[in-house]
């Protein structure tokens, strides 16, 4: 764990900024590849992912102010702190905000909806990947305790003022395995991007894969118990998952009838 990466006088340059700044840099640039792969024009991807990067993150700040409101109302102070801006936020809130910012842009710009997600989707996948590993640099989104081998041991202090994480207690490593399955995907979708059998597949291979993942490593994932819900039966996360895979054997069962022609699946 490096949550400090440079400090040179009043400046300070965090890992977990590095990181999640190179994310979003990395998966906008393979989105903006991948439009050019599917036919797409690359410029309005391009734009489009910036939007999105902008909607991820301020809707990953408003849920993770939404999942602990009762600790925001009491200390509203804390939303203006470090531990707030430097908090990962609630990932799938990110991505609610950025599919409604999906929506309205392929609407107004009059594009495929499904055909733009096949472009997207595999930056998300890299972007997240790499965002995860700042996650783990700063110490949040810790897991559960373990004594299993597989436990990391996080010792640093500037880490637990800002974020909470305990110390000296081997935890599960949650945003490694996330940021290894996320890693996974986006190489399971650039395969399959060479012979997509239908616009949508790699949008739907995406919310199934991701969806699973989550619902797993948030099994692992440590919550304070007021974030839970059902009576502590689920996470929110978790109930998110149920959607975004309902949505994916929605969008298979509905378009795999149609496939795409060749040259519009194979072209580079």
């Amino acid at each position: 764990m490096l949550p400090i990466l440079l400090r040179i006088g009043s400046f300070t340059l965090h890992t977990y900024g590095l990181l999640v700044a190179t994310g979003f840099l990395v998966g906008i640039y393979t989105a903006r590849r991948f439009a050019g792969r599917f036919g797409l024009d690359p410029e309005k991807i391009f734009n489009l992912a910036v939007y999105l990067a902008l909607a991820a993150i301020v809707g990953a700040k408003l849920f993770l102010v939404f999942q602990d409101w009762r600790y925001y109302i009491h200390d509203p102070g804390s939303l203006f702190s470090w531990g707030f801006v430097q908090s990962a936020g609630i990932f799938y809130g990110g991505l609610v905000l950025a599919l409604l910012t999906l929506t309205l842009y392929v609407w107004r710009q009059k594009l495929p909806w499904l055909a733009v997600g096949d472009a997207v989707v595999p930056g998300v996948a890299i972007g997240h990947s790499i965002g995860r590993l700042g996650c783990f640099s700063a110490g949040c989104c810790w897991g559960k305790p373990t004594t299993g081998w597989w436990g990391i041991t996080f010792t640093n202090a500037y880490s637990h003022a800002t974020v909470g994480v305990p110390l000296n207690i081997p935890l599960y490593p949650t945003q490694l395995i996330e940021s290894f399955c996320e890693l996974v995907i986006f190489l399971v979708l650039w395969r399959l991007a060479k012979r997509r059998a239908f616009v949508g597949q790699l949008t739907a291979v995406y919310l199934i894969s991701y969806g699973v993942v989550r619902f797993l490593v948030d099994f692992l994932r440590y919550y304070e118990p007021q974030a839970l819900l059902f009576h502590g039966l689920m996470t929110d996360a978790q109930l998110t998952s149920l959607f975004m895979i309902a949505l994916a054997v929605g969008i298979w069962a509905a378009h795999a009838r149609h496939a795409v022609p060749a040259t519009a699946s194979s072209a580079s």
